[in-house]
């Protein structure tokens, strides 16, 4: 069943409780309440071991998890009845933290098949002929001339579209290519799982301005991260505490300066949330020297 309501420009996830399939017993998100509309960015931060990445897996659907209660509405539909391939064909897109490498595979042959499935829609439109562009399809000139504008958005070289998919990719080549299906598949919520993770800087900017580039109204992010450094070149609306399976506080961007400033302790304190750890082992890890500066200077 379908509806056409303002909910339909929303990701609504209400009461959201997962556990992974190895251990079902053992829940690591708790309850999860977020709403995240179209042309909205919200940036998830949380102590290690917080439930971060399960909130990605479980939204797209990763067979590594069970769903133990709640729902996820997207599009007028509970997504958690769907299978990854009809999320990710209703608009939706995970971009990994750890890639995987698929020898054999180019990468323009992998994204041209994604689009192509994409294209299909979520209910295989038997009218729709992807690689027939008189049937809907995209024609292998129109494809290739997007290829070469989305790299040139993400400063990629052109033989990046003949290498096979990750494999001896460094992890600024990684997380680009994650992007540049983003760019391609043109999705309509974006789940970005620590994008940040591992690169230098000048690779975090590249992926950011190519994020940046990106937004518009017709795209809601969901932007999970360990580092405030990010922050610093994509500015969120909201910003949301992870903790112990649970958002333990939101707020704007000056919420993940003050992680940065003072680290999970105090805001887990106010959640009344007791942990064993020190403070010092709960502090935001640091940008690489000459980061702040740099995303200063890149704002101007």
């Amino acid at each position: 069943m379908t509806t056409d309501t303002a909910d339909d420009q929303q990701l609504i996830i209400r009461g959201l409780r997962v556990a992974p399939i190895a251990a079902p017993d053992n829940e690591i998100l708790k309850g999860i309440d977020l709403t995240v509309g179209k042309g909205e960015v919200h940036a998830i931060m949380g102590p290690n071991g917080s439930g971060k990445t399960t909130l990605a897996y479980a939204l797209m659907g990763h067979p590594a998890y069970v769903v133990k209660g709640g729902e996820v509405l997207w599009k007028g539909r509970n997504i958690l009845k769907l299978s990854p391939d009809k999320r990710a064909r209703l608009g939706m897109f995970l971009a990994f933290q750890y890639p995987t490498a698929i020898p054999g595979l180019s990468v323009a042959s992998f994204i041209r098949s994604a689009l192509n499935a994409k294209l299909q829609g979520i209910d295989k439109d038997p009218n729709i002929d992807p690689t027939d562009a008189v049937k809907g399809g995209v024609s292998m000139r129109d494809f290739r001339n997007m290829m070469r504008e989305k790299m040139a958005l993400l400063r990629m070289d052109e033989g990046f579209a003949a290498r096979y998919v990750n494999e001896g990719f460094s992890g600024g080549e990684k997380k680009r290519l994650e992007m540049l299906q983003m760019a391609v598949l043109e999705p309509e919520m974006a789940i970005l799982d620590e994008t940040d993770s591992g690169l230098d800087i000048d690779a975090l900017r590249i992926v950011a301005e190519g994020v940046n580039a990106m937004l518009n109204p017709n795209l809601g992010v969901l932007l999970i991260t360990h580092y405030q450094r990010l922050l610093n070149y994509i500015t969120p609306d909201q910003v949301h505490v992870l903790a112990e399976g649970r958002i333990v506080k939101s707020g704007g961007k000056d919420l993940a300066l003050r992680l940065e400033d003072e680290g999970y302790g105090p805001i887990l304190r106010e959640a009344g949330l007791t942990t064993d750890l020190p403070d010092e082992a709960l502090l935001v890890p640091k940008a690489p020297a000459g980061a702040e500066l740099e995303a200063v200077e890149s704002a101007r």
